[in-house]
């Protein structure tokens, strides 16, 4: 029955090639890990690469984890993931269609609610936020997936139908590995997971380089750093990269095009299954005016309360109108001067994104009720209070800018109907798909740009040449370079690594 349905779930499929789709994303709990962990390691086993999203019940001191030193950051980061607890996951496998003219994928997306069977740290604004937004903590409490932190005394990490058995899944799966905003998501991912965080940051990054040794990709640094986006929090990337990705395929343009397809889900499976909504960027019909704090960093202290505008659409579009003003304008001031006129003050800061404004000054109330939970946004996983270049404020939490007071609200299902599509975002699985989808919009922006650069058809390269400029390169709020993933010459893997690697493939790797 169980090797039924994993076949069941990667071979039902359809393609949806439209810019506006439904995204299925399959609930996992304890009640169905076991029925769905088939389907669940056949999709990390096929995928091209997977992206992955977490949801987590705090992180404590938000300025330790904006430390000049990014030492100091780690060690805030790794009390933080000692102390407090993974909520949910999400994981996105995108499977490579061969045979397609376009950047076609299987994609498969789960969302796993987890439960720490050991004490842990959960804190007030986290609480108030997620419930805010809809996660139901009663479904954890009474369902959620147990697992216990740091090493795993046996070697069951390695059988049994069990989270950590599925991360070690993962590792064995050597597969890219494609986060937003990762760093965080890592740590938390090692100590929940794998094995007690080490001490030394080198001797994490160390750990990294050889349990994914095919590559580590950030879309955050992707987003800010190679497509330079106006913004980069999660939602605003995915909708840009969505939008000028239906663009170029609505119009015909040359090159290649991300296509995504889902599977199907009937019978008792679709009671699993939440149907997530992804319609065409649209504007809305009259003058709104938008969260210009919300625009910047995909957050606003006066969360639900704010009286102005959070839509992630219009916000997108505003942009767009604002860089071809901005382009109209400089083109005026150049022929102003050519005709030896005056130029008035035209500063780049009016009217401008604010995350684009350097060494500007966030003042966040730390304390506030108002304040991002953990995993709020990508935005708030590194920052509260900062004046820096590349500031992308309250970088504390993840991936949960904008949503709806109903987007997360759960349905009970008891007959095998389909529920009805959500018009929400925001959960960890849904997260992991727009990750996944940014990383795949810019893997295929990357070759029609080299294909370009060599005058020849886009080049279909080995996994490991996935976007080489990006390749273990992390984001770093507030920094101009990334932590680089590898293993150095004066750095060591950590004991626990070692023994793992040796029981994982038998020999070091």
């Amino acid at each position: 029955k169980r090797v039924g349905i994993a076949l069941a779930l990667v071979g039902l499929s359809r393609c949806k090639t439209m810019s506006s789709f439904v995204v299925p994303v399959i609930d996992v709990h304890n009640d169905n890990f076991k029925e769905l962990w088939p389907a669940m390691v056949v999709a990390l086993k096929t995928a091209s690469f997977i992206a992955i999203d977490t949801e987590l019940s705090g992180l404590g001191n938000r300025k330790s984890l904006l430390a000049e030193s990014v030492e100091d950051r780690y060690k805030a980061i790794c009390h933080a993931a000692r102390s407090r607890s993974i909520l949910s996951l999400g994981f996105a496998c995108y499977k490579k269609i061969e045979n397609k003219a376009a950047d076609s994928y299987l994609v498969q997306v789960y969302n796993l609610t987890l439960l720490c069977s050991e004490e842990y740290i959960i804190e007030p604004q986290s609480v108030h936020f997620l419930v805010q937004h809809g996660f139901d903590f009663n479904k954890q409490y009474a369902n959620g997936i147990p697992y216990l932190k740091g090493n795993n005394k046996a070697a069951s990490d390695y059988h049994g139908v069990h989270i950590r058995a599925l991360f070690t899944e993962l590792l064995r799966a050597r597969k890219p590995l494609v986060l937003h905003n990762g760093l965080i998501d890592m740590a938390f991912l090692y100590q929940s997971f794998y094995a007690h965080l080490p001490e030394q940051l080198a001797t994490f990054t160390a750990d990294l380089s050889e349990m994914f040794p095919v590559g580590i990709y950030d879309t955050k640094y992707v987003t800010e750093f190679e497509l330079r986006l106006t913004a980069s929090y999660l939602e605003y990337a995915y909708k840009k990269c969505k939008l000028d990705n239906s663009r170029a395929l609505t119009s015909g343009a040359d090159g290649p095009h991300v296509q995504v397809e889902f599977c199907q889900y009937g019978g008792h499976m679709s009671s699993f299954v939440d149907f997530r909504a992804c319609p065409d960027v649209a504007s809305s019909e009259g003058q709104t005016e938008i969260c210009s704090r919300f625009s910047a960093f995909g957050w606003c202290p006066n969360g639900t309360q704010c009286s102005l505008s959070h839509d992630t659409d219009l916000i997108v579009l505003q942009d767009e109108m604002n860089k071809e003003d901005k382009r109209k304008k400089r083109k005026r001031q150049r022929n102003k001067k050519k005709g030896g006129d005056v130029v008035e003050d035209t500063s780049i800061f009016e009217g401008a994104p604010q995350n684009k404004i350097p060494h500007m000054e966030i003042d966040v109330q730390e304390n506030s009720v108002n304040e991002p939970s953990a995993n709020e946004t990508d935005e708030h996983k590194n920052c509260s209070s900062v004046t820096t270049s590349n500031v992308t404020a309250p970088d504390i939490v993840n991936n949960a800018e904008s949503m709806d007071q109903d987007a997360m609200k759960k349905t009970v299902i008891s007959s095998p109907q389909k529920k009805k599509p959500d018009t929400g975002t925001h959960r960890a699985g849904f997260d992991a798909f727009m990750t996944g989808f940014i990383f795949a919009h810019s893997y295929a922006i990357d070759r029609k740009t080299e294909a370009i650069a060599n005058e020849s058809e886009p080049a279909e390269p080995e996994a490991e040449q996935l976007l080489s400029s990006c390749l273990n390169k992390v984001y770093l709020s507030g920094k101009s370079v990334p932590l680089i993933i590898v293993k150095s010459t004066f750095s060591k893997s950590s004991k626990a690594h070692l023994q793992k690697m040796e029981m994982l493939w038998g020999t070091r790797k």
